[in-house]
C-alpha cells in the first residue's frame, strides 16, 4: 500500500531546504508539501486564531497557507489531505536546533503538533552557520531514517528531532542517539536607534554556549554526528513531582 508524507516547514513554502528534501523524498510514497508563505522561523507553537486563513494550491501535491506552521499541519491534515498522512517531516531548517532553541522552533513544532494529532513526525534541521549547505546531505540521510520509521513506527507520543552537520556525506562521523541539551545564547539583545534617535530593541543573534555533557545533542554536531534525539509530548518531571507530593502536600492543605 502507498505511503502518504507530508512535507511542511517554518522558513516558507520557497526554502531550499523544502524543496530538496521533497525532490528526494517522493520515493517513499505520495508526498505533499503544506508550509508556510512566508518565514516564521521562531514562529514555536503558535495558531493563528484572530484572523481567517488561505490556502493556495500553487502546484500538484504543494501548497501554502498565510499562517503558522502548526496551522499548516492542523489544516493540512483536517482539511487538505484526504487522509491522515503516515510521516511528517518538517523542515530542512538552515540552522541548528539543539537545546532550547526547540521552545521557540516553527520546524520543531511543526512535528509536536502532527505527533499530537497521531502521526509519526521528525523535525531535521542542518547545523549550518554559513554558506554553502548541504542540504542534499541531510535529506538523503532523512530519506533514510523515514524508511525505517515507516516500517518500525516511532514509540507512543515521540517525535524525533534530528540535526544533521552541514557536510557531506562521506564525512559524516556517524549517528548519535542523544538526550536535548541547553543552548543559551549571550548577548543576544541589540540596541539600536531609528534616524530620530528613538531606542529599539532586536532579538537574535549572539554567541551560543552548550551543554558540556557527551551525551548531548550539540556535542554529537561538535563531532560530526548527526543527532537524534527523542522528544515526549509529556514535559512533565516526574522527580519533581514525586518531591512535591511527598514534601510539600501537607504545607499546602
Amino acid at each position: 500500500m502507498m505511503k502518504h508524507i507530508l512535507l511542511t516547514n517554518d522558513d516558507g513554502i520557497h526554502a531550499p531546504g523544502l524543496k530538496i528534501l521533497f525532490q528526494q523524498s517522493r520515493n517513499l510514497g505520495k508526498t505533499v508539501i503544506i508550509a508556510p508563505e512566508h518565514d516564521n522561523s521562531a514562529a514555536s507553537h503558535s495558531l493563528t486564531m484572530n484572523r481567517p486563513l488561505r490556502v493556495r494550491e500553487i502546484a500538484e501535491n504543494i501548497y501554502t497557507i498565510n499562517g503558522t506552521p502548526t496551522d499548516c499541519v492542523t489544516i493540512g491534515i483536517g482539511k487538505i489531505l484526504p487522509q491522515k498522512p503516515d510521516l511528517v517531516i518538517s523542515g530542512i531548517n538552515p540552522g541548528p536546533n539543539l537545546g532550547d532553541d526547540v521552545s521557540y522552533s516553527g520546524t520543531v513544532s511543526a512535528a509536536i503538533e502532527s505527533t499530537m494529532l497521531g502521526i509519526p513526525s521528525i523535525a531535521v534541521s542542518l547545523a549550518a552557520e554559513s554558506e554553502p549547505l548541504h542540504y542534499e546531505t541531510a535529506a538523503a540521510f532523512i530519506v533514510r531514517l523515514a524508511k525505517i520509521i515507516l516500517e518500525k513506527g516511532l514509540p507512543r507520543d515521540t517525535l524525533l528531532n534530528v540535526n544533521v552537520p552541514d557536510t557531506t556525506l562521506e564525512m559524516i562521523g556517524g549517528v548519535a542517539f542523544t538526550r536535548r541539551g541547553r543552548r543559551l545564547y549571550d548577548d543576544a539583545i541589540k540596541e539600536t536607534y531609528d534616524p530620530w534617535g528613538r531606542k529599539h530593541y532586536w532579538i537574535g543573534g549572539g554567541t551560543p554556549s552548550f551543554d558540556a555533557g557527551e551525551d548531548t545533542d550539540s556535542a554529537a554536531i561538535s563531532v560530526n554526528k548527526i543527532s537524534i534525539t527523542p522528544m515526549h509530548l509529556d514535559p512533565t518531571n516526574y522527580e519533581a513531582l514525586t518531591l512535591l507530593q511527598n514534601d510539600w502536600a501537607e504545607l499546602l492543605t
